[in-house]
């Protein structure tokens, strides 16, 4: 019974080691309090993103100053490397549950859609989704470790 309790210690702690974080990168005027991805397996230290298909995210701010307009920035860092994500909409007050002007003290709920095209490699890289005002600023800025497959 003692192995059995002690082997499920374990488990436990390798599941906790091994979870799925978001992390700021640079938020300015506001903060980020939850990030979901469909189809994301949190208990894994990577959000598995599957080409050919589109995925489905929002995200929770809190804003800490007042927003005329808000722009989405997206690149992806691999092997250290930054590159942009071109955007079909990058307007965040337009078709993503943003409405602009956005109140300082306020919370709200982004939500976006990003293609994984079938010619993307099979790497892992770290999403870095920009949420900018209308100085450029960082509103909110979150990396998503995530995998293409």
């Amino acid at each position: 019974m003692l192995r059995f309790a002690v082997i499920a210690c374990l488990l436990v702690t390798v599941a906790l080691v091994q979870s799925l974080e978001f992390s700021d990168c640079g938020s300015k005027t506001g903060k980020f309090t939850r990030v979901v991805i469909e189809g994301c397996d949190t208990t894994k230290s990577e959000c598995i993103l599957k080409r050919n298909t589109t995925v489905s995210f929002s995200i929770d701010i809190n804003l800490a100053e007042e927003a005329t307009a808000v722009k989405t920035v997206v690149h992806g860092k691999v092997l250290g490397i930054e590159m942009p994500f071109p955007l079909a909409n990058p307007n965040a007050c337009v078709n993503s549950g943003l409405k602009c002007p956005l109140e300082k003290g306020e919370s709200y709920r982004y939500t976006a859609t990003l293609p994984v095209l079938k010619t993307y490699p099979k790497v892992s890289v770290l999403v870095k989704w920009e949420l900018q005002d209308q100085n450029s600023e960082d509103i909110i800025c979150v990396e998503i470790p995530a995998k293409i497959q």
